[in-house]
């Protein structure tokens, strides 16, 4: 999420989603093989990525039509005005609590400060995507995206609401959604039931961690050398705790019947969405009443 600056994703995480079987369900049963016994291995050679990360591809796709719209109809593809991204949606906090524009914290998460800022935000949500939706399964994927996109905006909206005259933050960006995909990443891969070996899990559960961060530091310094651009971290932060949220109920039933997994997983997404709902309502009636 970025309030008016590319987010600075200078360095994509590293990441090897190929170690992960096409069409690994979260949901079948693994076990420690016995000694001695054959491990088959899960060729993938053949199958495109597409056959088992979609959601990933339909979202970048969906973030890149969006820019090339924009750009389109005049929008500048290096540095939008304040303008220019509020009229495609961009997040603004006297925009959705006072002027009641609450699609703002969803089409915000479609909209990009220029053309590094996309590349560099697909680039991530591409790596972590791949790694993720494996594990989470396409619906699971899109889901996290919505609820950490939205998350990330109504924090940033809680600490930077803006007053008549002075709107305050002008957000837009993925990244918010993209640290929701960290934070989930970051709770399932610490499940034993995983079919990949403990140190090649511990090393990407690493590199996530890594990952967050070095671009909340990244995000921290703009703020702290008073950029006139500058990255939005309580975007980055709400998305971030959405994602450990929805994490946490899913990684003991990582390895559970495809039912009790798929239940664990509706339960968890309809929950953090009404918590939003809540949430939202709260942050409205508290900044309407001050």
């Amino acid at each position: 999420m970025d309030s008016q600056r590319p987010n600075g994703f200078s360095r994509p995480i590293e990441v090897q989603p190929e170690i992960l079987p096409p069409g690994y369900e979260p949901d079948a049963r693994f076990r420690e093989p016995m000694r001695d016994e054959p491990v088959e291995h899960t060729s993938q050679r053949g199958k495109s990525r597409w056959a088992y990360a979609p959601a990933t591809y339909v979202l970048v796709a969906i973030n890149c039509l969006v820019f090339l719209v924009m750009v389109l109809n005049g929008v500048s593809p290096q540095l939008p005005t304040t303008t220019q991204l509020l009229t495609w949606g961009a997040n603004n906090g006297s925009l959705v609590m006072l002027h009641g524009e609450w699609w703002r914290l969803l089409s915000a998460a479609f909209v990009h400060v220029g053309l590094i800022h996309l590349a560099t935000n697909m680039w991530c949500l591409w790596n972590l995507g791949l790694l993720g939706e494996p594990l989470l399964g396409p619906i699971g994927l899109t889901a996290v995206y919505v609820l950490s996109g939205i998350s990330g905006n109504l924090l940033s909206d809680a600490v930077h609401p803006g007053i008549p005259g002075h709107p305050g933050v002008i957000g837009a960006g993925a990244s918010g959604a993209v640290f929701g995909l960290c934070g989930v990443l970051i709770m399932l891969l610490k499940s034993p039931l995983l079919p990949v070996p403990p140190l090649e899990v511990k090393r990407l559960r690493q590199s996530v961690i890594n990952f967050a961060i070095l671009n909340f530091v990244i995000g921290g310094s703009t703020w702290f050398f008073h950029a006139s651009l500058q990255i939005d971290n309580m975007a980055h932060l709400g998305g971030f705790l959405c994602g450990l949220a929805l994490g946490v109920p899913l990684v003991p039933r990582i390895g559970a019947p495809r039912q009790q997994f798929r239940k664990r997983q509706r339960l968890a997404y309809y929950g953090m969405a009404i918590l939003l709902m809540v949430l939202g309502f709260g942050i409205f009636s508290f900044w309407l009443s001050a």
